[in-house]
């Protein structure tokens, strides 16, 4: 599994976590890459801005500290989930091919659930019709898979729903985060 390079801060607690002993400045943040979850410590003297950029990589990092490790689902701040569900949305606009890639491809995950069952609002009468689909031409973008699955109104939320919900609440089955 390749490493973050890049973050993006979701919030800075410039004080800690509230009710939590120790006051130290932390940051939430989602790597820009596979969407991993973070608590960064600013070095001294340094703050960050919710949206900032920071580096994360080996070697010298000019704002971050140490990266505390992964940030717990329980800890997530509400500023943090608006600005997470503002990045995922990016995300997908900007890596839209690997999403459509997801529609055609897609499989059973086993005897009775297929992945596509598990994006929010798709049940077997949509699976059944974007299986149809893709057999008959694989999907080019998501304004193609609207337009040619009549009952889907909108499949970039259902996988921004996934993925948030893939990020903050434990889930059985992962399609989009590891």
């Amino acid at each position: 599994m390749s490493k973050e390079e890049y973050a993006i801060v979701l919030d800075y607690l410039p004080h800690g976590y509230p009710l939590e002993d120790e006051r130290k400045p932390i940051a939430q943040a989602v790597g820009k890459d596979h969407f991993t979850l973070l608590q960064v410590v600013p070095r001294r003297g340094k703050s960050f801005k919710a949206g900032e950029e920071v580096y994360i990589g080996e070697g010298r990092r000019d704002k971050v500290h140490f990266i505390q490790g992964r940030l717990p689902r329980e800890k997530i701040t509400e500023t943090a989930k608006l600005n997470l569900r503002d990045f995922v949305t990016e995300k997908i606009d900007e890596k839209e091919e690997e999403f459509i890639k997801f529609f055609n491809e897609s499989g059973p995950v086993n005897a009775r659930v297929h992945q596509l069952t598990l994006l929010p609002g798709l049940g077997k009468k949509h699976t059944q019709e974007i299986l149809e689909g893709r057999e008959e031409k694989p999907f080019e973008s998501f304004k193609d898979i609207e337009e040619r699955v009549s009952t889907l109104s909108n499949p970039k939320k259902a996988i921004e729903k996934r993925i948030m919900e893939e990020l903050t609440t434990m889930q059985r089955h992962n399609l989009f985060i590891r």
